[in-house]
């Protein structure tokens, strides 16, 4: 149970408005008590993050911010980069009311603050808005909607972003000393990122396909070698699929695009839309529900150009975890080996840790959730192996009511389906 309380003076004094999460055993809780538990942990995250925030910030005012860095490294062991990296947020905090309170109450998440403490260094954002909806929403949909908020309130479209992003990008390589691996990092802005990501992509599902069966790579290992490949031998065949999917509005009365943005919905100036053009392989497609590009049944189990497009727009990203969408797969909600089809209705968009872990090893359901509206993964009402008698119940619906498919058709876990859905329209 999450408390205010922390020691002041005896074993049992407590100060108000202070932080205590306490000790339980975990290996007692539930799967519900467990999420349940993680869930306190985040709020008194918060809460002590906008108490850090409110000690970095005072030192930063009476003595610098490179004091308040100093006494970072130095009392809480952080990196020099780190302690930099929280000063300039605190400074920031202490800017932003909306944020600042939810943050002190545990109602906004660490890495949402950050985000809007971010934004506001890039344009006149509404951070109240912002704050509200960091409530309310998963971290990468929140992201997203922080770009594109600050992408409407800047004045030049959001051009200024971007050459912010590219004046920030960075590049290291070192080796790291604990077990002697290379570690690469690098840091793009996110149209870079987006071209990165599909190329990878692309040479993924090649080294997959090439794959022994018998000896297929983990997911992340296939990442390192698709990286690897590209590095050491850049020019190589490129495979195909490696479209950058960019998605733009036509203004009717004005003839003109507008509202540029990637797959995911981050925003990007429509003139990047020509430059792109110049130099990559762009997909301008109209999509239509009854086109058969969207629609290949059994005949191929893997999806087309178009699909992965269309889907791409749809889901934008992962539905279990938000990552974008040209980093991952496509999974049949009707699962191919019990005859489900390579269709736009029954495919969803996954990561490969999603894909692999939360579907297939947990038994994650995939649902349609029509409040945003978008599919989700919700967790099982039963661990996979404690069945709960018959095999289409799912949470929170009565025993012997089966799932209904678009069609009207009933389904079930037996047969490899894995919950209910409504088809985008």
């Amino acid at each position: 149970m999450l408390r205010d309380c922390v020691q002041t003076g005896s074993a049992n004094e407590v100060a108000p408005g202070a932080v205590c999460v306490d000790a339980v055993d975990v290996a007692g809780l539930c799967g519900p008590g467990l999420r349940a538990r993680l869930g306190e942990i985040a709020r008194a995250e918060s809460r002590l993050a906008a108490m850090k925030a409110d000690a970095l910030g005072e030192i930063a005012r009476r003595s610098g911010d490179g004091a308040a860095a100093h006494a970072a490294t130095h009392e809480m062991a952080l990196s020099g980069r780190k302690a930099r990296g929280d000063v300039k947020d605190a400074v920031k905090l202490s800017e932003l009311d909306a944020t600042r309170a939810g943050l002190a109450e545990g109602t906004v998440p660490v890495g949402h603050a950050q985000l809007i403490a971010s934004a506001a260094g890039d344009a006149p954002i509404d951070e109240a808005m912002l704050a509200g909806r960091a409530q309310r929403e998963g971290y990468d949909e929140f992201r997203r909607t922080v770009a594109r908020h600050v992408a409407e309130v800047s004045l030049d479209d959001g051009m200024s972003v971007l050459e912010r992003q590219r004046q920030a990008r960075s590049g290291k390589i070192l080796t790291r000393h604990s077990d002697g691996m290379t570690v690469v990092h690098l840091e793009v802005d996110p149209l870079t990122g987006a071209r990165l990501g599909t190329v990878i992509a692309a040479v993924e599902r090649r080294l997959f396909k090439n794959e022994d069966r018998a000896a297929r790579r983990t997911p992340r290992q296939r990442t390192a070698d698709a990286i690897t490949q590209l590095m050491l031998d850049p020019d190589a065949k490129r495979p195909a699929g490696e479209s950058l999917i960019v998605v733009a509005d036509y203004d009717m009365v004005n003839r003109q695009l507008a509202n540029g943005r990637l797959a995911d919905g981050t925003p990007i100036p429509i003139g990047e839309i020509a430059k792109i053009a110049v130099d990559a392989q762009m997909l301008p497609t109209i999509f239509e529900a009854a086109t058969g590009d969207l629609r290949m049944g059994r005949t191929s189990r893997t999806a087309t150009d178009i699909q992965r497009a269309a889907l791409a727009l749809r889901d934008k990203g992962c539905v279990g975890c938000g990552i974008a969408p040209e980093r991952c797969q496509h999974h049949h909600i009707e699962h191919w080996q019990h005859d489900g089809p390579t269709d736009y209705w029954n495919l969803v968009t996954v990561c490969a840790d999603c894909h692999n872990d939360k579907i297939h090893r947990q038994g994650f359901i995939v649902e349609w959730n029509p409040d945003v509206p978008g599919f989700r993964l919700q967790p099982p009402s039963q661990p996979p192996d404690q069945p709960s008698g018959r095999p289409e119940q799912r949470a929170g619906q009565p025993t012997g009511q089966s799932a209904a498919k678009p069609d009207g058709r009933p389904g079930n876990h037996a047969n490899g389906y894995s919950g209910a859905r409504a088809p985008p329209r």
